[in-house]
């Protein structure tokens, strides 16, 4: 079984709905949580069960052509059966994905990505495949029961 859990601070200068349309550039959710933090900033929590929420992260670094990196990343990110990474809100608004290595690189705080399963390998090469000169080696199937 997989969960995801995607979180980001809304800051009292932003706008709610764009952050909120940031996330459904890079994710496809159905189940969505605003908690208020007080001093006007929110907190925005989505958690899933499904590994269908991430195809569209998937699709997106297909199409940047940036698979090796996001690869490389991911990982040098997982521990044990758990991949955390951070992306770029900004970046995320306009339907790109930009990694960053720590909350001070995203200056509206960044959008934290943590998968868990028992099968985080298999999700990390269909997310991300090896590739051979820029092409995919394999196209894994969509992991079911993962």
């Amino acid at each position: 079984m997989v969960y995801i859990r995607i979180e980001t601070e809304v800051r009292p200068t932003e706008d709610l709905n764009k952050v909120i349309r940031a996330l459904k550039n890079l994710f496809n959710f159905k189940n969505i949580k605003v908690e208020e933090l007080g001093n006007e900033r929110k907190l925005i929590v989505i958690e899933e069960n499904n590994i269908e929420t991430l195809t569209k992260l998937r699709d997106i670094l297909r199409k940047q052509r940036i698979l090796d990196t996001a690869r490389n990343i991911l990982l040098k990110s997982y521990k044990g059966n758990v991949v955390e990474v951070k992306l770029n809100k900004q970046a995320a608004y306009q339907g790109v994905v930009s990694f960053v290595d720590s909350d001070n690189e995203s200056p509206l705080g960044p959008i934290n990505v943590v998968i868990s399963s028992d099968k985080i390998e298999l999700i990390i090469d269909w997310l991300t495949p090896k590739t051979s000169h820029g092409k995919p080696i394999w196209d894994l199937p969509t992991p079911t029961d993962t």
